[in-house]
Order: structure tokens, then sequence, then C-alpha cells
């Protein structure tokens, strides 16, 4: 089963998250340099903080708390040193670009807490080579949102028909190299890409990692708790039993399913 990341700073729903089985809380503290990387997108833009990561750690017991971190900067240290005291059990690094980069990270978070190199530079997967020789990570996950935004690309899952992902997969596997990509959202919800395609596609490139998009649950246009457990309450076993489904599946129904989905992406972009 792929381990699944929800983004939230509220323990309320961080607790109903954990209790139908999402495996890791995500606390997004990343901001420098967001908001002009991604001006005039429909994209996520999170700050949270180091008491929304204490927060969270208070009512976690089953999940995972993962936080991301900001780019190196003058205050890294500051700021991992205070995520590693605030009991996160992995700690996510964005925007690098070269292996140096990787290793300045690695040596501030000093083997305290998990690691997981978010790659989502075009320099990042031009280095990734070095990167994987170096080592001392512990996961990687490719964000496609920034990734294809540096490669020029119209929409993120342009890089799962591209052979972006692909490739870079192929690295990780013959490295044994736990990795991710993406976010799915709930099996069935009728979206223009289903979280069906998505879902078979982490299985066929080997992934061991999604996170829960705003298509699964966007907490933020929900009326109601009560609406946001209905939602986790139900999408969850719809999502784990569609993964259930795809262990009985030959390599013949992944192939087919990659290339509805390119189909799908190459229609997606002719409209965009």
């Amino acid at each position: 089963m792929l381990k699944l990341f929800y983004i939230t700073k509220e323990p309320e729903i961080a607790q109903i998250a954990q209790k139908y089985g999402v495996d890791r809380i995500f606390a997004d503290m990343e901001y420098i340099g967001k908001d002009l990387r991604q001006k005039g997108l429909n994209t996520v833009k999170n700050h949270h903080t180091v008491e929304d990561v204490k927060n969270l750690r208070k009512v976690l017991n089953n999940s995972q708390l993962l936080v991301r971190v900001n780019p190196i900067n003058e205050n890294s240290k500051k700021e991992i040193d205070s995520v590693v005291n605030a009991g996160t059990d992995i700690i996510m690094f964005p925007m690098w670009r070269t292996q140096k980069d990787a290793e300045i990270f690695l040596n501030l978070v000093n083997g305290r807490t998990k690691t997981m190199l978010l790659l989502e530079t075009w320099d990042a997967e031009k280095n990734i080579d070095s990167v994987i020789n170096a080592g001392g990570f512990d996961e990687i996950h490719i964000g496609l949102n920034d990734l294809s935004i540096s490669k020029g690309k119209k929409f993120l899952f342009e890089l799962l028909a591209d052979g972006t992902v692909e490739n870079l997969a192929e690295k990780f596997r013959n490295k044994n190299i736990t990795f991710g990509f993406g976010g799915i959202g709930r099996v069935g919800s009728g979206n223009m890409l289903p979280a069906e395609n998505i879902i078979g596609e982490h299985y066929r490139l080997g992934s061991s990692m999604a996170i829960l998009s705003r298509a699964f649950c966007d907490s933020s246009k929900t009326a109601s708790i009560k609406e946001i457990e209905k939602i986790f309450s139900e999408g969850m076993i719809e999502n784990r039993e569609y993964e259930k489904s795809l262990c009985r599946k030959n390599e013949a129904f992944f192939e087919d399913n990659h290339i509805k989905t390119a189909e799908i992406i190459k229609r997606i972009v002719e409209k965009i």
C-alpha cells in the first residue's frame, strides 16, 4: 500500500486523517520564494509554524509527522533545530539543486530524524546521479508542481507522460531508494484525470508514497468537521480497495493504463 500524506496544521483534522489510516500528517513550513515562482497558479501555499508542528505532535500516535522546511537560508540551522525539537519524524527538504545543497541539509539534520529530499527543480533532476551516489538521505519525493514549472510545462502531470518520472523512478529502483511523486485524489470522483489512473502509475513505477491532494479533501472549502470525517471515512476505504485490486493485475494492465493516462494528459494540455 502507498504511504499517504495529508497536509494540515489543524490537530482536529489530523486526528481524523490518522483515524482513517493516513500514514503521515504533513506540516508545511516552506514559504521562501514560493509566491514568486508559483505566482498566478492555483497551487497550495501554506505557512505553517513550529507551534503548529508542536500542536500536531500532541495528537499523533499512529501517523508519522512530516515537516517541510524552507530551502537553505541564513536561518536554516535554527529552523531545522526547532523542528527536530518539536518532535517531527521526517524532514522534507525542498528546492535543492545540487549534491552540495543536499549535503548541507543532511549535515544540519545530522541523523536526528529521517530525511526526505523533494526533487522539484530541473537542476536537481540533472544532478540526481551525484545525489544518489552520495546518499545519506532516507527517501525522495518528486514534486510535480515546481518541477513542471521549472521545465516550462503547462500541466504538472505532463511529467508522467514525457518520461521524466519514468527515468527518475528507474534510477531510484536501481538503488533501492524509497520514492514517491505528486498527489492523488479520491477514486471515483470523476476528475478529468481520474485518481485510478494516477494510482495505477504509482504501482507501475514502483512508487511507495503519494500526497492526498485537494481533490481528495479540500478542508478550506468543506463546511464542517463532520463532513471532513465523512470524506476520509469513505474515501480512504475506496482508495485502499482500489489499491488492493491493483495487486491482482498483470503487467499488460499497467502498460495499458500508462497509455490511457498519457492520452488523457495530452488532451488536457491541448485545452490549456
